[in-house]
C-alpha cells in the first residue's frame, strides 16, 4: 500500500526516515538484544536514549544550562495546571494573552487556581489575527505571562514574545517548537506535546530557567511539582520509553538536515508556497490576517460548505488526507510541520488547481 500525504494537525506525519529507522531497530534496539519497549527506563541502555534526546534538543535549541529539560506525560493540557501551580505565587495573578482556542483553556484551567488577566484578546476577530498588546501594563504582582505561540486551530502564530518589565514568559509551542530559531532566553518556560513536531504522542517537553524551578506550594502532588522531576531527571516514574525514544531519532534526523535553521528555510518556503496558491486562487482564500499567518497549520476555504467537502473528497482521492479544518473554523486546514516534504505541499497545490479547473469545466 502507497502511503498518504498526512496533513493532520496531530498526531501528525513523522520522517519516513524515522520510521524506517524505529522498524529496524524495533525488536533489537542499539544491539541490547531487546526492544526499547522492553527496556527498564533504569537501566544504562535507556540511560543512553534519554541523556541523547535531552542532548541533541538542547543543541538544537541552543538552550543555555541554566535552563533545565524535563520530559513528562499529560499533554500541553496537564500543562495548563502545572504552571500556575508552581509559578503563580500567592495574592499574585498571572496575565494571559488569548489567540485561540487552546489559550482559552489555558485560561480555563488557571482561573481554578489562582488569579488571571486578560493580557489581551483577538475573541472578538474570531482569532483571525494576534491582538495587540505593545502597551498592555501589568501589576507588580505579576507572576508570569503566557502566551501560545502558534495557533493550532485558527492558523496564526505570534512572531513577537511580549518583553514587560522582568515578568517571565511561559509559551506553549506545541505546535512550532524547532520548526524556527528561537531565543530560549526570551521565556522563562516553554512547554510543547510532542505529538506535531517532536515524535509521537505520549511526551511533553517542558524547559524551564532554573529559578522559577521550586516556587511551588509544598503541599501540591509530588507528580506535579517541577521539581519533583528535576531532581530526578524526569525519572521520578516510569517515563514514556518509546516515545523519548523516537524523539531522540527525530531530534538526530534534524541534526542531519542542518539543524533547525535549515528546518526553518525549508518551513518557509513550503508555507509560501501554498500561501501563493490560495492568495492567487479564484476559489480557495485564507481567513487569517496576512501579518499573523503561521508557518505550521494554514486553514483555506471556498464560498460554501458544499464546495469545501468537494474539496476534500477530491483531494481524498489523490492521496491527500486530513486535510478537514477543525469543527470550530470549518473549511480545510494543512499543517506543514517539520516532516512534511516539500513535493507534498506542491501536490496539494497541484490538487487545488485541478480541482478549480474541474469547477470551472462545470459550470461553464
Amino acid at each position: 500500500m502507497d502511503r498518504v500525504v498526512n496533513f493532520s494537525a496531530g498526531p501528525s506525519a513523522l520522517p519516513l526516515e524515522v520510521l524506517q529507522r524505529a522498524q529496524s531497530e524495533l525488536i533489537n534496539t542499539h544491539h541490547s538484544g531487546m526492544s526499547v519497549m522492553e527496556m527498564s527506563h533504569r537501566s544504562k541502555a535507556f540511560e543512553r536514549i534519554l541523556q541523547e534526546a535531552k542532548s541533541r534538543l538542547r543543541n538544537l535549541l541552543e538552550i543555555p544550562d541554566s535552563y533545565k529539560i524535563l520530559f513528562l506525560q499529560g499533554g500541553a493540557s496537564l500543562q495548563f495546571s502545572m504552571i500556575p501551580l508552581n509559578l503563580l505565587q500567592k495574592d499574585h495573578e498571572a496575565a494571559y494573552l488569548i489567540t485561540g482556542s487552546w489559550s482559552k483553556k489555558a485560561v480555563k484551567e488557571a482561573k481554578k487556581i489562582g488569579n488571571v488577566k486578560i493580557l489581551a484578546t483577538s475573541e472578538n476577530d474570531s482569532f483571525r489575527s494576534i491582538p495587540d498588546f505593545s502597551k498592555s501594563t501589568l501589576s507588580s504582582k505579576t507572576s508570569y505571562i503566557h502566551i501560545t505561540g502558534n495557533n493550532t486551530i485558527e492558523g496564526t502564530r505570534i512572531s513577537s514574545v511580549p518583553k514587560i518589565d522582568s515578568i517571565p514568559v511561559v509559551s506553549d509551542l506545541s505546535s512550532s517548537i524547532l520548526s524556527e530559531k528561537i531565543n530560549v532566553e526570551d521565556y522563562g518556560v516553554i512547554y510543547a506535546g510532542a505529538q506535531k513536531n517532536l515524535g509521537p504522542s505520549g511526551v511533553t517537553v517542558v524547559i524551564i530557567r532554573e529559578d522559577l524551578v521550586g516556587n511551588a506550594d509544598p503541599n501540591i502532588p509530588s507528580m506535579l511539582n517541577y521539581a519533583t522531576h528535576v531532581e530526578a531527571d524526569s525519572l521520578y516514574n516510569t517515563p514514556p520509553t518509546f516515545g523519548i525514544y523516537m524523539m531522540n531519532l527525530v531530534l538526530e534526523w534534524i541534526e542531519s538536515l542542518g539543524g533547525v535553521a535549515e528546518i526553518e528555510s525549508r518551513n518557509r518556503k513550503k508555507a509560501s508556497l501554498l500561501y501563493e496558491a490560495i492568495d492567487q486562487s479564484p476559489l480557495f482564500y485564507s481567513p487569517v490576517n496576512k501579518a499573523d499567518r503561521s508557518l505550521m497549520n494554514i486553514p483555506f476555504k471556498t464560498e460554501s460548505d458544499e464546495l469545501d467537502q468537494a474539496f476534500l473528497q477530491y483531494a481524498s482521492s489523490n492521496g491527500l488526507v486530513e486535510l478537514k479544518g477543525h469543527r470550530s473554523v470549518g473549511g480545510m486546514r494543512a499543517s506543514l510541520y517539520n516532516a512534511m516534504p516539500f513535493e507534498s505541499v506542491e501536490r496539494l497545490v497541484e490538487a487545488m488547481a485541478g480541482f478549480e479547473r474541474q469547477i470551472s469545466a462545470t459550470s461553464n
